[in-house]
């Protein structure tokens, strides 16, 4: 027998709360140092801080609120005179850090630095490299800002990408590879069909991720309990 489960619109003063809660729950920011206002879901997010680490994980914070439909990131980043330096000391550490992460790909990358905000250019061939490029920059002091222009270029057609993810999909144990179709637009993945847990889900969602040159994964799979 189906039920069906009614899901409460939630109201911009629970979401500004939570959002607070949220922010007290994370370690790397102080509450105090932000302000949040909510409109009709939109969270705008205020003040200034001493780190772009921080204002990335306030966002990050934010954008796991439930209910949450965008993320306005106003936040100032002012650093203390201790951590000032210049771009080409920000240049010089944000290759020697990329240089030295085995999953990034230097010599893909071109590297700007501009009054303490760092550009990031290029293609790679992997999601995971594109997201850990950002990762390794944005943790620099003295970094103001990044902004992340890297592209992924799939090297494989996508009659390829498509057989590259069935075959994942029948290697991973968590998963029935029959149950589950898979579709390829360009670098886009469309996952579809039934499983019988969130687990399989999941682990489709993660193999399809796994492919080189994918950008993006729409996972359609419904989990049903009837089989």
């Amino acid at each position: 027998m189906a039920t069906t489960t009614a899901v409460a619109t939630r109201t911009d003063q629970q979401i500004q709360k939570d959002v607070l809660n949220e922010f007290r729950w994370e370690p790397r920011i102080q509450p105090n140092e932000i302000g949040v206002a909510v409109k009709d879901g939109v969270v705008t997010l205020t003040g200034w801080i001493d780190s772009y680490t921080k204002r990335w994980a306030a966002e990050e914070a934010a954008h796991r609120v439930r209910g949450v439909k965008a993320v306005a990131n106003d936040i100032e980043v002012r650093l203390p005179s201790s951590a000032e330096r210049t771009d080409a000391d920000i240049a010089a550490a944000a290759v020697g850090a990329l240089a030295w992460d085995a999953f990034v790909p230097i010599e893909k990358l071109d590297v700007t630095v501009s009054k303490g905000w760092v550009t990031l250019m290029g293609e790679v061939e992997w999601q995971f490299q594109k997201e850990d490029a950002e990762r390794v920059v944005r943790r620099l002091s003295g970094v103001r800002g990044v902004t992340h222009l890297i592209t992924v270029k799939p090297r494989l057609s996508p009659s390829e990408l498509k057989e590259k993810i069935e075959q994942a999909l029948i290697r991973t144990a968590e998963t029935d590879a029959q149950r589950i179709t898979v579709d390829v637009q360009g670098s886009k993945v469309i996952l579809k069909g039934a499983v019988r847990s969130l687990a399989e889900r999941e682990a489709a969602e993660r193999a399809a991720w796994s492919a080189p040159g994918v950008t993006s994964v729409e996972n359609r799979i419904i989990i049903s309990y009837a089989d």
